[in-house]
């Protein structure tokens, strides 16, 4: 497979705009769009993790004709229902200290947080890189994906009807510590009949850099499956609200 990856926009080298209407889970997606549009490719296996995980949802969504299929890795962070004010807060918090503290002002924390900490105990000189990493980026790019992006997208509850018309070939995957993504990850699979789940142990919200022999094994997988035609839709049968029953059966001595 060749591999194209881009920087989001707000993330250098791409450009950080410096309004705040540049920003939104459409631009997002419609960003993927544009860059499918730029190198002239008609459709293909389309991947993200977090942020990026969602943007190719809605993707999917939007434009499930350009899609070979989807990997939607991480996805789902602020969505449950009862934790949605509280996410809110958290995200205006942080993308007001990006603005008064800097990217290492508030690193000292994100990089740090309860779905990153398994990544610092397994592998203490990856984590490093990433903070390394973290620390050069724009704090205004965050600031403005955070205000325009994480607190204005929907919930992946409120895309129920929408997930259920979806048929691309969908790869859920999330890690088993990733609290904030375990029950969005499971609504995902109930309702995109198109949709595999894997759930990967001990790990959290990175798990691309985590844990990057499981998470690239299962990918290649997804992808040799949806390549060989060998990734149906599910079954309608496995779905009839019984742990034994069939749709049809008639019970055996059931005279009604």
């Amino acid at each position: 497979y060749r591999t194209i990856a881009y920087n989001a926009r707000g993330y250098p080298p791409s450009d950080v705009p410096d309004k705040p209407e540049a920003y939104s889970q459409q631009q997002a997606a419609d960003d993927i769009l544009g860059v499918l549009d730029h190198l002239r490719i008609d459709r293909a296996h389309i991947c993200g993790l977090s942020m990026g995980g969602y943007a190719v949802l809605h993707f999917g969504l939007r434009h499930p004709e350009r899609a070979l299929s989807l990997t939607v890795a991480g996805a789902g962070y602020g969505s449950v229902p009862g934790e949605r004010e509280r996410f809110r807060r958290d995200v205006d918090e942080t993308a007001r200290l990006f603005e008064t503290e800097g990217m290492a002002g508030v690193a000292s924390f994100y990089t740090k947080g309860p779905t990153r900490v398994q990544f610092m105990d397994k592998d203490p000189r990856g984590w490093q890189e990433f903070y390394d990493q973290f620390v050069t980026q724009s704090a205004r790019g965050h600031a403005l994906t955070m205000r325009g992006v994480q607190m204005s997208r929907p919930s992946i509850f409120e895309l129920e009807a929408a997930m259920e018309r979806l048929e691309v070939p969908t790869l859920i995957m999330t890690g088993d510590e990733d609290d904030p993504c375990l029950e969005p990850a499971i609504f995902m699979k109930r309702k995109i009949r198109s949709s595999g789940l894997v759930v990967i142990p001990k790990a959290g919200h990175t798990i691309n850099l985590e844990d990057p022999d499981l998470f690239n094994r299962a990918l290649l997988d997804f992808l040799t499956a949806v390549d060989a035609g060998r990734w149906p839709l599910r079954n309608p049968k496995s779905q009839t609200g019984s742990a034994i029953m069939p749709a049809d059966a008639s019970v055996p001595g059931d005279s009604r």
